[in-house]
């Protein structure tokens, strides 16, 4: 499977490309750390804004099922309008939901600033990445500039909890929302300095139903695959997967049929496009699946607060960073498919060592496990996206890259959900075996549902009940997590299997130029 392109040298990035890679870094970090910084104002906001249970899945979970629904169309929007305009759009409407959610005086006003949020984060994500294909013709550079904005996605991740820590011992919970205003003010400031625009004039606007079937279609299937991670599998989370499917397929469909369609797929007919972004996928699907039982067990069963969980998950970050951002590099040096397949081993390695996690002894084990995961997983993150990138030609470089986007959120929802199911059945195998004889019925079950119940539970408990609880859900919980470590190691080994055969004549494709077409804008910044 060959995909070379080409034969002139491409032109090389200078210092201002460098410059905007930096600012395009800014939205893509603060994404992340709006995806996890929540978590840790959970407790004052809750007793401050008081909302119901449903209300506070909805504050927690509407800021990602918009993004994940909206990228699409977003992507395809980009094209048509102008991608830097649109990142422009984006980083002013970010900041003002921003400042609405930190100011938020009721749960449904900070549930529709969040949804806000959402729509917004959904403009800067493809934005950003298909600034960076433009920006960066050197297939060199573009690799390593697609391997930094890997880099601070994961960064985002892992100084959100740090960040936002430090500013709720300072300040009041809506102050983690407003970090992402001077970011944005930067962005808006510096952006039409150092980044070029591009759009594709020639392309109408994006068609309504297909939009509307996207963002409903991905919205439902990614509320399900929570659902089910959240509180196993029944009706609503079943139906919410069936509808999500079936638009799914219509759209699919819808897409075949029309003339300029949202989502261009004479894209899968390049075998390279549909395997990289299947194999990124399932990459992400164990990444999230891995470090949701590794944050669990820092915080769960450790004891750790969720800022000393964010310092020990650090060393997984750096290790996911140097993974993305030394891979581009060694593409010359190694085959593509031997640098992929070598990067899933090491993964299904960190997998096995996470099978030794024992109990809340085994710290540094599972440190260790997470940070060999994160190094293996890193290239396959980077290389997938920049396959997936270059696989388009530049006018629908945004809807490629909303796409790769798109890829990693239903893996990390898939990750959640198929991994967290396996582990949460193990949990309660091994607990309702274990329980202490004498507890209350009404606690046995709550205690089944999962170990954060199961600790908050055990709180109320006398000493010598809630200690004795909490010794063996921790321990039901750590079987579970070894349990998904092994079936992570076994599906690494079958990515490393697959990514070995199907790209084993496969080359990092050079980028194709810009049309030099009349429709076709293509302006730098200093223009």
């Amino acid at each position: 499977m060959s995909t070379d392109v080409g034969t002139e040298a491409a032109p090389r990035a200078t210092r201002r490309e460098w410059l905007g890679l930096a600012i395009l870094a800014l939205p893509t970090m603060l994404i992340a750390m709006d995806l996890t910084v929540l978590h840790l104002a959970l407790p004052t906001l809750t007793a401050d804004l008081r909302p119901g249970n449903t209300e506070l899945l909805w504050i927690v979970d509407i800021y990602g099922f918009v993004i994940a629904g909206f990228l699409i169309t977003m992507g395809a929007i980009g094209d048509r309008v102008g991608r830097r305009r649109l990142l422009l759009i984006g980083a002013v409407a970010f900041g003002a939901a921003s400042v609405l959610s930190a100011f938020a005086v009721n749960p449904a006003m900070l549930i529709a600033a969040r949804a806000l949020l959402g729509i917004a984060g959904s403009t800067l994500m493809p934005s950003t990445l298909s600034l960076i294909r433009i920006m960066f013709q050197d297939p060199k550079q573009q690799g390593a500039a697609i391997g930094a904005w890997t880099g601070f996605f994961g960064l985002g991740t892992v100084i959100g909890p740090l960040v936002g820590g430090t500013f709720l011992e300072l300040f009041w919970w809506g102050s983690v929302f407003l970090l992402g205003v001077p970011v944005m003010l930067l962005l808006i400031v510096f952006g039409p300095l150092v980044l070029p625009e591009y759009r594709d004039e020639s392309v109408s606007r994006p068609d309504l139903t297909s939009a509307i079937m996207s963002i409903v279609g991905i919205l439902a299937l990614i509320f399900g695959l929570k659902r089910i991670a959240e509180d196993g599998l029944r009706p609503e989370s079943g139906i919410a997967i069936v509808v999500g499917l079936a638009l799914a397929a219509l759209f699919l469909y819808r897409q075949s049929r029309l003339e300029q369609p949202l989502v261009d797929l004479s894209l899968f007919r390049n075998g390279l496009f549909g395997t990289a972004l299947g194999m990124l996928v399932l990459a992400t699907l164990l990444s999230a699946g891995s470090q949701f039982f590794v944050m669990q067990y820092l915080q769960l069963v450790r004891g750790f607060t969720p800022l000393q969980a964010g310092l020990w998950s650090l060393p997984t970050t750096i290790a996911v960073m140097i993974g993305a951002m030394s891979a581009p590099a060694l593409t010359g040096r190694m085959k593509l498919s031997t640098l992929l397949a070598g990067g899933l081993v090491v993964a299904a390695v960190g997998m096995v060592v996470l099978t030794q996690v024992s109990g809340p002894s085994d710290l540094y084990v599972a440190v260790a496990g997470a940070a060999v995961i994160g190094l293996g997983l890193g290239p396959m993150v980077s290389l997938g996206t920049g396959l997936i990138v270059r696989a388009a030609l530049p006018e629908r470089a945004g809807a490629a890259s909303a796409m790769a986007s798109t890829g990693t959120e239903l893996g990390s929802a898939l990750g959640v959900a198929v991994i967290g199911s396996v582990g949460f059945a193990v949990y309660r195998a091994n607990l309702a075996d274990r329980i202490p004889e004498g507890l209350p019925a009404r606690v046995v079950e709550m205690a089944k549902d999962t170990l954060a119940t199961a600790v908050n539970v055990a709180r109320e408990l006398p000493a010598a009940q809630g200690s004795g609880l909490l010794a063996v859900a921790r321990e039901a919980f750590v079987h579970g997590l070894q349990t998904t470590a092994i079936v992570g190691a076994v599906l690494a080994v079958l990515l490393a299997t697959a990514a070995a055969t199907l790209l084993r004549n496969a080359r990092m494709p050079s980028p194709p130029p810009p049309a030099d077409d009349q429709a076709k804008s293509f302006e730098k910044a200093d223009n």
